[in-house]
This record gives structure tokens, C-alpha cells and sequence, in this order.
């Protein structure tokens, strides 16, 4: 079933949006620095994606490999999964248990993609008010 948007017509329904998100994952979209997948290929709702970032030279995040757990239940993409990062970070917008705060990254809309989303926290850890935030080491909490 799709859904009609304000003024951007029908909408990709949920599974067809999630199944190309996949394909873009899987052929490696992007310059290699994030990337994305299905937790389980068994995951026949789409629902759970393994996400990671590689932190940008240069900064406090350099020549980490970072891990990032994405939820997109029924409303996406209508509302912004959920995105939490699995390993230890210290970045602006990410509490403490590593959950991200979809919303100051940019506004969500429906055309928005989970690579947009790590993309967008890839060029937070660039921001200077992330300059001087020490990183743990790995394996610490």
C-alpha cells in the first residue's frame, strides 16, 4: 500500500524503500568511508540494520571503526528509525548508551536514507565542538 506525501505525490512503500536501501548497501554507494546492511538476512521485516562508520582523518575519531545499530519500524520512512551507536563514542547529538538524536542531525523527511543518516554523523565527528572530544579507547565504557 503507499502513501501519498503533501506534495510529493505516491511514496516507495515501506518494504520496496528498504529492499533499494539494501541493493545501495550491498553495491557499496557512497566513497567507503559508511556502510550498511541487513543484522540478519533473515530479517524478512527489513527492520534491523548493522551500520559502520569509519572516523574521518584528522580527528579525535581517526582510524576507528565505529558500529551502529538502525531500527526502521512501520512508520519509516515516513519517521526516523532508530539509530544507536554499539560502540563507545563521545559525539555531540549521542547520549551516553550511544542512542542518536535523529533530529540534530538534519530534518528528517521521507526522502531521507539510513546512509544519509551515517553520512551525517560521519560529518559531525569533523565539527570543531567534536575537536577536542577524547575518545575511550576500545573495549572501554
Amino acid at each position: 500500500m503507499a502513501h501519498k506525501g503533501a506534495s510529493q505525490g505516491v511514496v516507495i512503500p515501506r518494504n520496496f524503500r528498504l529492499l533499494e536501501e539494501l541493493e545501495n548497501g550491498e553495491k557499496g554507494s557512497g566513497d567507503g568511508t559508511v556502510s550498511w546492511g541487513l543484522s540478519s538476512e533473515n530479517d524478512d521485516t527489513l527492520s534491523s540494520w548493522t551500520c559502520t562508520i569509519i572516523g574521518p582523518p584528522n580527528t579525535p575519531y581517526e582510524s576507528k571503526i565505529y558500529t551502529v545499530h538502525i531500527t526502521c519500524d512501520l512508520n519509516y520512512p515516513r519517521c526516523p528509525p532508530v539509530v544507536k551507536f554499539k560502540s563507545k563514542i563521545l559525539l555531540s547529538g549521542v547520549n551516553m548508551d550511544g542512542e542518536v538524536d535523529v533530529k540534530t542531525l538534519f530534518p528528517w523527511k521521507p526522502a531521507s536514507t539510513i546512509q544519509c543518516i551515517l553520512v551525517a554523523l560521519r560529518n559531525r565527528m569533523k565539527l570543531k565542538e567534536n575537536s577536542r572530544c577524547k575518545q575511550p579507547n576500545d573495549g572501554e565504557y
